[in-house]
């Protein structure tokens, strides 16, 4: 079990797999006031960097599910190198219908929507590991103003322009399922530049290492075309944001 190839090499050095900085990943978890000992479950928890994080910071406990073996690797060096492996556990596996056996304060799903069939899916799949008062949190991208075609859509790897919802409107679908927004941090361009530019170098220095891999004209491809769509698409059109709920 593994996602596609061409990701593990393109954010193998990345810490947080979201466009979002560790300042923000940090603001977060101040914003959520959380309290020492305070249970998180993580679905797509990539490289562990907020389970890490938080427990060094805040004292939170937790698991993080991810179906990456080499994230998941990652998340445990992570864990060691800031001596939080007896608070934080990573399991490789798949994150899709995945329910703790311990009741969550938060439950979060960060970038991976899809495990639950997209938000609505994902946020009723994290309510049944939540204790009764818990946190949701969701990561999701949404539209910071509205491509004017569908090629612009495609620009951002959207399938289409209705694959994403303006902010409002994003927020606006959570009060229809029943949650307030009780918190929101929003990334910024920069964000998104983090999370972006970052494979840049990686690809290219995996391309420099591994000239004759299989991988290596896909890799090539990506490195010539990516810098361009991101700065006339991703950068202008998509925002991203991690969005706290609690059921009413």
């Amino acid at each position: 079990m593994d996602i596609p190839r061409i990701f593990n090499i393109s954010e193998s050095a990345h810490r947080i797999h979201n466009p979002i900085t560790a300042e923000k990943l940090a603001a977060l978890g101040a914003a959520l006031r959380l309290e020492r000992g305070t249970r998180v479950l993580d679905l797509g928890s990539g490289s562990g960097e907020m389970l890490c994080t938080w427990a060094r910071d805040y004292g939170v406990v937790g698991t993080g599910v991810d179906m990456s073996q080499l994230f998941t690797e990652q998340a445990r060096r992570r864990a060691d190198e800031l001596r939080v492996a007896d608070r934080v556990k990573f399991i490789h596996g798949d994150a899709a219908g995945y329910v703790w056996d311990e009741k969550a304060g938060v439950a979060a799903c960060l970038g991976a929507t899809w495990i639950g069939g997209g938000v609505a899916g994902t946020i009723e799949l994290l309510a049944r590991s939540l204790r009764p008062g818990g946190i949701i949190l969701i990561g999701e991208p949404y539209w910071r103003q509205l491509p004017p075609t569908e090629d612009v859509a495609r620009g951002c790897l959207a399938d289409s322009v209705s694959e994403f919802l303006t902010l409002p409107e994003l927020l606006a679908s959570f009060g229809r399922l029943g949650y307030d927004v009780v918190e929101m941090v929003l990334a910024d361009q920069d964000g998104w530049d983090r999370y972006e530019a970052a494979k840049w170098l990686t690809m290219r220095r995996w391309l420099d290492a591994n000239p004759d891999d299989e991988l290596a004209k896909e890799v090539r491809a990506k490195l010539s075309s990516e810098p361009e769509r991101h700065a006339a698409y991703t950068r202008e059109y998509l925002g991203w944001g991690a969005f706290a709920l609690m059921n009413r």
